[in-house]
């Protein structure tokens, strides 16, 4: 379940966020499916083909499988499996790779990012302070295109992060069950763990965290409850600015100029989503250009549109979903030369 944010209370036009299973309804077309679930969530798998059963699918043709890694890559090497769609983490996506490279198989891969957004000065920041807040904490900050780390153009630089840090202040931490709650834990105490080690690690190398866990007394180490944190004075010798978080934890690095801005956009392995807000469409566009990211957005951020394709770059991963793009992924042509007589 995924907590609405102060943000979006009474906000129209709330984005959707991406499912993590959106080549299976092309896939399904035409093909015989596995799910292989994550072994934390291995339910989700079973409904999934109970769901497709009670639309009316064939038995057999979509499965929940449940599986080891070690056994999940001996299948991909099999014959019988035409195409594998994995979304995780880099080392997994290797992994899978390898095993498929033997027999040429296609592979789409959705695997890690460090989505950046951009707040030029001419930035509406009514607008982009509480998007951008939820882009990053939505969901705990458990999103796969959620915002991880943000560059503010100077002159507008402490005036966003004052609003900023009003509007996180406001989020209310606890079970997510409970309608009053905004913000749950994320996926396990792990999870929680590295972000903390990388909070500290930043204040150890001159970062300020600019909120006290103990505003938010559900925090407790050691569990997967953790405030959310809004880090200043940041730089890339932080993990926080450059290694995956997957939580609510979000740098704020002060910028010059565009330049800056995209040349610390780009100093990433990850290329998954990027962000602008401005109100120059004409200098939105010019920037894309110079970005590496597979999706990049004009004053929005942590959404989709199905009519556009899906994909990243770099270790975000390689092929696509969303879009005749992404259907045409997972098909296979065959031409027919006929001639009669």
């Amino acid at each position: 379940m995924a907590c609405r944010s102060p943000a979006e209370v009474g906000r129209p036009g709330i984005p959707c966020r991406r499912p993590n299973t959106v080549a299976l309804g092309p896939a399904i077309v035409g093909n015989a499916v596995l799910v292989r679930h994550s072994a934390q969530t291995p339910l989700c798998s079973e409904r999934m083909a109970e769901a497709g059963l009670a639309a009316g699918l064939e038995p057999g043709l979509l499965q929940a499988l449940h599986a080891s890694h070690r056994d999940t890559e001996r299948l991909v090497a099999r014959p019988g499996v035409d195409f594998v769609a994995f979304t995780g983490s880099v080392a997994v996506g290797r992994a899978v790779q390898r095993a498929a490279a033997a027999r040429f198989i296609g592979v789409g891969l959705e695997l890690g990012g460090k989505d950046p957004a951009y707040v030029r000065p001419d930035a509406d920041l009514a607008h982009a302070v509480p998007n951008l807040v939820d882009g990053a904490f939505y969901n705990a900050g458990q999103s796969c295109c959620g915002i991880e780390r943000i560059y503010v153009h100077e002159s507008v630089h402490d005036a966003f992060v004052e609003a900023a840090l009003a509007l996180v202040r406001r989020y209310r931490l606890g079970n997510p069950t409970d309608p009053e709650v905004d913000l749950g834990p994320v996926v396990r105490a792990e999870a929680a763990a590295l972000v903390r080690e990388q909070t500290a690690e930043a204040v150890a190398r001159g970062a300020r965290a600019l909120v006290d866990p103990r505003e938010f007394p559900a925090d407790a180490p050691g569990t997967p409850y953790l405030a959310p944190q809004v880090l200043v004075d940041v730089d890339h010798g932080m993990r926080v600015m450059t290694e995956e978080s997957f939580g609510p934890a979000v740098g704020i690095q002060r910028v010059r100029d565009d330049d800056e801005a995209v040349a610390l956009m780009n100093d990433s392995p990850y290329g998954l989503t990027a962000s602008v807000w401005t109100r120059d469409e004409s200098a939105a566009l010019a920037l894309g250009d110079r970005v590496d990211t597979g999706t990049w957005f004009m004053n929005r951020c942590d959404t989709l549109d199905p009519a556009l394709a899906w994909t990243g770059v770099k270790d975000s991963g390689r092929g696509c979903t969303l879009s005749r793009l992404g259907f045409e992924t997972l098909t296979r042509p065959k031409s027919f030369h006929l001639r009669l007589g």
